[in-house]
């Protein structure tokens, strides 16, 4: 038995519950990613994990795999168990119904519906509970969801591609193909884990992404069907083109805008977009109240692909939570435009601390996940 009254078992169960949990990254979305083994006698009688928003619980789920032998067996979670009624009943009352004598959850819900009442429930009907174990592993699973109940607003990943020497497109403008293929592969992936992506109208306007996930469920190694994220233009003057090919796609598309022009709206509600207001800053949209309202759609991860002037802006507002760079081995040159636009910015005790969580090759690429790093004088970073 471990110091903090867990056995190597316990450890055992809840590492295979959050690796069922894991199969759910890319089907769950907006909700969070659970699994749940339920044990007896030192056999797992039930498992599996929560596949798709809307539909049962990973806790059910296994209940239902478990059926008779679910009396008196130990049931590992990694969120607690729900306790209220949303678009399924709660799973703390499916697990009362059950007979489990024990339920070891790797942490408390964060949401306000929840926070706890799920142990309780399961407590005041005599069922063994503890919380704690592996919450860190488990909280990895869903850094999003847990931002956005704590918070309020969704965890903000910036994904920027560039060559050695930090550019990310020619003085022109030409910029296909800065990485190679395996990078714009594993782009798709991140894309995929998202419930929106985001960019801004001047990519739009230059470019005319698509935005879209390119990659079907086989290919992501998901055992159920992933739905398209929001796609979200911040267009602060309503510029966007209604015949813009993102509008065409498959799944929704969203522009943030500071201009009531019933006209222009009229085009693009027409064209497949949905328009909705927002407030402005330094006569710009407010990009706190863009991160308001996606988090008011259920936005755990935002995704942002965009140029260096908006994701710049992000990062000097101290709203960006991770950067996704990908590194390609080739050099621009001093003329080509440069990976962020980071004005103010002239002595070295300003410059924007930052923690490389993880680095690796994609293809010939390299990958660096980065978090900025918060310290005393950069109140937002």
């Amino acid at each position: 038995m471990s110091a903090n009254g867990f056995s190597a078992e316990d450890y055992r169960f809840m590492a295979r519950a959050i690796r069922l949990a894991e199969r759910g990254r890319y089907s769950t979305r907006p909700n969070p990613r659970v699994g749940c083994v339920l044990v007896r006698d030192g056999e797992i009688v039930g498992e599996d994990w929560h596949r798709v928003a809307g539909g049962p619980h990973a806790e059910v789920l296994a209940l239902r795999q478990a059926g008779d032998r679910a009396r008196g067996a130990t049931a590992y979670v990694t969120l607690e168990p729900c306790a209220h009624h949303g678009k399924t009943p709660p799973c703390a009352d499916a697990l009362i119904e059950a007979g489990v004598a024990r339920v070891v959850a790797a942490d408390i819900d964060p949401n306000p519906q929840v926070g706890g009442k799920g142990l309780a429930r399961l407590e005041a009907a005599g069922i063994e509970t503890a919380h704690g174990l592996m919450a860190a592993q488990a909280a990895a699973l869903n850094p999003g969801f847990l931002k956005r109940m704590r918070e309020g607003r969704p965890l903000v990943r910036v994904k920027l591609a560039s060559s050695l020497d930090a550019r990310t497109a020619m003085e022109s403008g030409e910029s296909s193909w800065i990485t190679g293929e395996a990078a714009r592969r594993d782009v798709q992936r991140w894309r995929a884990r998202a419930e929106a992506v985001l960019t801004g109208i001047g990519t739009v306007l230059s470019d005319d992404p698509r935005l879209n996930v390119r990659l079907d469920a086989d290919a992501l190694g998901s055992a159920d069907p992933v739905p398209q994220p929001l796609r979200v233009v911040v267009d602060t003057w309503l510029q966007m083109p209604a015949t813009a090919q993102m509008l065409s796609l498959d799944g929704p598309t969203l522009v943030l805008t500071t201009l009531d022009d019933p006209v222009r709206r009229e085009a693009l509600e027409a064209a497949g977009a949905e328009v909705a207001l927002v407030g402005s800053e330094a006569g710009h949209a407010s990009l706190q109240e863009v991160l308001r309202v996606l988090a008011e759609r259920e936005v755990n991860e935002l995704h942002v692909e965009s140029g260096p002037t908006l994701a710049g802006a992000l990062l000097n507002a101290g709203l960006v939570d991770e950067l996704l760079v990908y590194q390609a081995p080739h050099l621009m040159g001093s003329s080509a435009r440069p990976l962020l636009q980071l004005p103010g910015i002239e002595r070295m005790t300003q410059r924007i601390p930052l923690e490389i969580v993880e680095h690796r090759r994609v293809g010939e690429d390299l990958r660096i996940l980065a978090r900025p790093r918060v310290e005393a004088g950069r109140g937002g970073h």
